[in-house]
């Protein structure tokens, strides 16, 4: 690599990781919380394959902030609670609205199987992550020497909205709701070189949730 690119790559590599993200939380308590050591929690999210499934990669981020830290709540994998469940909660049977989910989870044969693999709330994420308004161009061609040049201002607007419902498996209750919202603007200007400014919504919407959760359920 010439020294030229290796310049470019650095350079990229450093506003790539930049951008201004504002969020936004509620909380809504509707009964109370509180949790064993020897109980844990399963996040879920909308699974049917259509454009208002929740992204899988947004569950296993919360999912992976509310397991860790110091404040951190024993969380059942995904893949381990479906599994668990099979085939209550695949695509082609997974409940699509919170009534749905509390009428499947107050069956008895699925609130014992709950019990027993030591799951005392589930907490059921919707939502979704938007790019919006964006505006301006961007135009690359290959320069002499055989490097990429470009020219142009390209916008966006990222928007992160989820709303996190948690079921109380023991009272068979819906005892609060969370949301988070995230928003910021990236854009790439580029002289030559494209310099990106990204807001990452989407990871400030996950670790704002995650946090609420542990809050939230610790009481």
């Amino acid at each position: 690599m010439t020294r030229k690119a290796l310049l470019v790559v650095v350079v990229f590599a450093v506003f790539a990781s930049t951008g201004c993200v504002s969020s936004t939380i509620q909380q809504v308590r509707q009964g109370e919380t509180g949790i064993l050591g020897h109980e844990a929690i399963a996040i879920l999210g909308r699974r049917h394959k259509n454009r208002d499934e929740t992204r899988q990669s947004f569950v296993e981020c919360v999912s992976n902030r509310a397991a860790t830290g110091s404040d951190s709540i024993s969380v059942i994998g995904d893949k381990a609670f479906l599994d668990s469940l099979f085939p209550w909660f695949e695509p082609r049977t997974a409940p699509l609205e919170l009534s749905e989910l509390g009428r499947l989870v107050a069956r008895p044969e699925i609130a014992q199987r709950i019990k027993e693999i030591g799951v005392r709330y589930i907490v059921w994420i919707e939502g979704t992550t938007e790019r919006r308004d964006q505006a301006g161009t961007l135009q690359c061609a290959v320069a002499s020497g055989g490097l990429p040049a470009c020219f142009g201002f390209l916008s966006w607007e990222g928007a992160s909205d989820y709303e996190a419902t948690i079921w109380d498996i023991s009272n068979q209750i819906s005892v609060g709701k969370l949301s988070s919202e995230a928003r910021g603007v990236s854009f790439v200007p580029a002289v030559i070189v494209p310099l990106p400014f990204i807001a990452r919504v989407q990871a400030s919407a996950c670790n704002t949730l995650a946090d609420q959760i542990k809050s939230f359920i610790a009481g």
